[in-house]
């Protein structure tokens, strides 16, 4: 992946261990959990902990960690401010990542049903590797996707860190075999 030139970057806390943002003049481009599959090297970015974006980011995971959001909004609607630069991504990556922002606060879908999303059903298998390199974890919610029998597979993250985002989110794993995404 190829990061905007004034791509900056902090580290904060989680439940989970350190997250790693990043943001640019263009918005939030990616949070990764520490030494996760496809960390970018971030070695000629900019260390900032005062750049707005990430201050705003930093504040509202840290809402969503403590699950400190209005009853009547979801998650997502609480993390919707921020704004994303997905430019990193191929187009086809970019419809993944916008289709996986879709799925509710607390349900799952398959592979398979995200491939039917962005209207490619035989895309299976490049919709999973378009869902691993996800550069923007928790916000853009990779961790919702399951295998076709609601079993749980593969995370960046891994997947002790998947199980606890969908129980934090109060999800059940059930739920993925019985189709709940729309």
């Amino acid at each position: 992946m190829q990061f905007h030139p004034e791509t900056c970057h902090k580290t904060i806390q989680s439940p989970w261990g350190p997250l790693t943002l990043a943001a640019n003049p263009k918005g939030l481009s990616g949070v990764w959990f520490e030494k996760q599959k496809h960390f970018p090297d971030t070695h000629a970015w900019i260390l900032s902990n005062q750049h707005p974006t990430l201050l705003n980011t930093e504040q509202k995971l840290s809402n969503y960690f403590d699950q400190k959001w209005p009853p009547a909004i979801s998650a997502r609607k609480a993390l919707q401010d921020i704004a994303l630069d997905l430019s990193a991504g191929t187009d086809f990556q970019k419809a993944v990542w916008n289709a996986l922002m879709s799925i509710p606060l607390g349900q799952t879908c398959s592979y398979a049903q995200l491939a039917a999303a962005i209207g490619r059903p035989m895309a299976v298998r490049a919709v999973g590797t378009a869902v691993g390199r996800n550069p923007i974890s928790i916000l853009i919610p990779c961790h919702r996707v399951m295998g076709s029998q609601g079993q749980i597979t593969g995370y960046a993250g891994g997947i002790w860190r998947k199980q606890a985002l969908l129980k934090l989110e109060n999800a059940s794993i059930a739920k993925a075999s019985a189709g709940q995404h729309q």
